[in-house]
């Protein structure tokens, strides 16, 4: 081993020195391999740079309410707008496949624009498919579609560039500004579960409720307008460095535990609040256990990373937060209704670890940087784009049975197959 590479191992075994919420893994920069390193934001004095974190950490918070808050007002949704069942299904599986499908576009656009300008557009096209997403064009179905459509591809792009910008512009507070950011990505997931059904129950109307979710949207971009638009554009180059990790039988490992980790995790935005209906707990009291079993997800990815990071081999902790994952989301369907809290409780605990992990495994598995970037990427581009037939499953197991029996079942299974390559992934090898 190179003193590089027992630089970078330090520097990732000693990740909990840093503060618990520095989470290494999700903090990677998907510019690693541009030709000249992309400069810092330009900010004129520590007040700017304050307002900047702010900012970045407002995008967080917006990156997740398009996939809660749809769910949280689908059997309405599809009640007065006579949805098709084809289309129930696209909607709830068609965000995270872009996730997939526009991760790799971010670094290339970064290079052309600069990733300020990028995030800045963004969260324009966000803006405008949240405003779009309820309109009624002849019908809400073509609205809906295309709304649906932007807010994923402009999350993607977030997605990628964001921890990057966070991990460049605050290398002395990585701690704070990591912790912030991913607890924000966690309680825009909370708050479009949580808010969305009593903004309905206000209103009456499902399409004000969705509305809603492009105020802060909008906010967010023109406070971020000014920083964006001051920066330079530099051309950049790409130079490959690091290994090829789509010929390392552990980065596989490691991405089909993302995709595993992916399919249950955004089937719970999307379908959680809707199981518990169908069992019978009205549309509010879903919302808020919803939001409080991702609250209970906040927790698990604050502690786990540190936690995985302490020990040479994460063999343990990855099989157990994959199992205490499938276990919630199966209980949540067929366990006591009387326990719901507890199911979702254990759900959340298990599925914010399990996705910080997952994460984590970038740096544990990686000597350096620039193979972390494309370790990265590739999870992301799979992780997502396969991690979307979580979503697409259970809505058609939906469709074909008229329950959500087959789902449990369904997840008891992916949280055992997530342990196995948990189990795999977090053994103490290196990509290349």
């Amino acid at each position: 081993m190179t003193e590089t590479t027992r630089a970078w191992a330090g520097r990732r075994r000693n990740a909990g020195t840093e503060g618990q919420q520095s989470l290494p893994g999700t903090l990677v920069d998907a510019e690693a391999d541009e030709v000249p390193p992309p400069a810092p934001t330009q900010v004129g004095s520590r007040r700017q740079l304050a307002y900047l974190g702010v900012c970045l950490v407002l995008i967080g918070l917006n990156l997740r309410t398009v996939f809660s808050s749809f769910s949280a007002v689908l059997p309405e949704i599809t009640a007065q707008t006579a949805l098709p069942g084809w289309a129930v299904v696209v909607l709830t599986t068609a965000p995270v496949t872009l996730l997939g499908v526009f991760a790799p576009l971010a670094p290339v656009l970064a290079r052309r624009f600069g990733a300020e300008r990028v995030l800045l557009g963004a969260m324009a096209v966000l803006t405008v498919g949240l405003l779009l997403r309820p309109a009624d064009l002849g019908g809400h179905l073509p609205a809906l579609l295309a709304g649906t459509a932007a807010c994923g591809a402009a999350i993607a792009l977030c997605n990628v560039l964001l921890p990057g910008v966070v991990k460049r512009d605050f290398p002395q507070r990585l701690g704070l500004m990591g912790g912030l950011y991913t607890t924000a990505i966690c309680a825009s997931a909370a708050l479009g579960a949580g808010f969305t059904y009593p903004v309905y129950t206000a209103t009456g109307e499902w399409t004000l409720a969705l509305w809603s979710w492009a105020v802060p949207a909008a906010v967010v971009l023109f406070l971020f307008l000014p920083i964006a638009v001051r920066q330079r554009s530099v051309r950049h180059q790409s130079v490959h460095k690091g290994v090829s990790v789509w010929r390392s039988a552990v980065a596989w490992q490691v991405t089909l535990f993302m995709v595993l980790q992916a399919m249950m995790s955004f089937s719970v935005f999307a379908w959680l609040a809707p199981i518990l209906r169908e069992r019978g707990v009205d549309g509010g009291t879903a919302g808020l256990i919803v939001s409080a079993s991702i609250v209970l997800q906040m927790l698990g990815s604050l502690f786990a990373p540190a936690l995985a990071a302490r020990f040479r081999d994460q063999r343990a902790i990855n099989t157990v937060v994959a199992l205490m994952t499938g276990a919630g989301f199966s209980l949540s369907i067929f366990g006591p209704l009387e326990l719901v809290w507890v199911w979702a409780g254990l759900l959340g605990l298990g599925q914010g670890s399990l996705t910080a992990v997952a994460l984590t495994m970038i740096m544990l598995r990686t000597r350096d940087g620039h193979t972390a970037a494309h370790l990265s990427g590739m999870m992301q581009g799979v992780g997502y784009g396969l991690g979307s037939t979580g979503t697409l499953l259970v809505g058609q197991l939906q469709q074909r049975t008229g329950s959500f029996e087959a789902a449990g079942v369904l997840f008891l299974v992916v949280g055992t197959l997530a342990a196995v390559f948990g189990y795999r992934a977090g053994r103490d090898r290196f990509v290349g």
